[in-house]
């Protein structure tokens, strides 16, 4: 395989591996240059009181999407969100959740990517846009990403 394909795999297993996603199982991931797509299965575990998904949820779509997009880029060190703005458009209460992450500029230290989230008919249901930072905290001393 291929060095930056073999990071692309090793940055979809670091996603797999978060104990947050313990709550987000049966999502799936798939890294590309420059490019980041997640699915997830609606499901009532995700609803607020009105029965739709709440809106972290949405939030951990999009910044997890725009992540791993500008994840795909830095082959060093882990990076972090420092500010991500999130615009939700409707609510969504069954079906599957698609978030695309796309980098939109880069820099030495700062990077801004975008992401939408879909319903599965493919209807823009929530949109942000992220910075996202160096940190000094190698990858390869990453339990999952090694």
């Amino acid at each position: 395989m291929e060095p930056i394909t073999e990071h692309y795999r090793r940055l979809e297993r670091l996603y797999h591996v978060a104990k947050i996603q313990e709550f987000y199982s049966d999502s799936t991931i798939e890294v590309s240059h420059e490019r980041t797509e997640i699915t997830l299965p609606v499901a009532p575990k995700f609803f607020h009181g009105a029965q739709a998904i709440h809106g972290s949820v949405y939030f951990k779509l999009l910044d997890d999407a725009a992540y791993f997009a500008v994840a795909s880029l830095v082959r060093d060190v882990f990076i972090v969100t420092s500010s991500f703005q999130l615009n939700l458009v409707r609510p969504v209460s069954s079906g599957t959740l698609h978030a695309i992450g796309t980098v939109r500029s880069k820099s030495r230290n700062l990077y801004v990517a975008e992401a939408r989230l879909l319903n599965e008919k493919g209807k823009e249901v929530a949109f942000g846009t992220g910075q996202f930072m160096r940190t000094t905290q190698l990858l390869e001393n990453l339990n999952g990403y090694a």
